[in-house]
């Protein structure tokens, strides 16, 4: 795997996000991120986009769906929108993006909290594998991992990507 500068990579998806927005005439959009890398890049890009509004957070736990396989995350967090998203732009944050599952996860609970006008989705880094048709409208970037590998975002500081080797 490439080198990836978070920083510089964080940098350039602010302004991918900012001309989304223009691009969209989309005014005052909320932010937020999926727990717990997403948060963590939510966090970075929130500080360069001069947003006002605070930003929100979702553990998508009791949304998986595969959490009769798996189990509960002995982590769970509660979820946290300081805003209505009731025909609120959203822009949905997260840190990789592979098979989609926890992107509709979390799209299940934003729709339980109300109905939005639209949903952006922006990801660190994009990676093949996807089983449910759905695209990240901003990418940090794209890497493609043979079979076995998987990325993992560590933080929240530093940030930093791991590959790791799956049994």
């Amino acid at each position: 795997m490439e080198h990836i500068d978070i920083e510089q990579t964080l940098a350039q998806m602010s302004t991918d996000i900012k001309r989304h927005i223009q691009a969209q005439k989309i005014e005052n959009p909320a932010l937020i991120g999926i727990h717990s890398g997403g948060v963590w890049v939510a966090e970075q890009l929130y500080s360069l986009l001069d947003l006002t509004e605070p930003m929100g957070h979702l553990d998508i736990s009791f949304y998986r769906d595969d959490f009769t396989r798996i189990g509960m995350n002995p982590q769970v967090k509660p979820s946290h929108l300081p805003f209505s998203v009731d025909d609120r732009h959203i822009l949905l944050i997260d840190d990789v993006l592979h098979t989609g599952r926890t992107i509709r996860a979390a799209l299940n609970e934003i729709f339980d909290y109300g109905r939005p006008a639209s949903v952006s989705l922006a990801v660190l880094i994009d990676r093949s594998g996807r089983e449910l048709p759905i695209e990240a409208n901003i990418v940090g970037h794209k890497i493609k991992l043979a079979p076995g590998q998987n990325i993992k975002l560590q933080g929240p500081e530093p940030l930093s990507l791991h590959l790791t080797q799956i049994s």
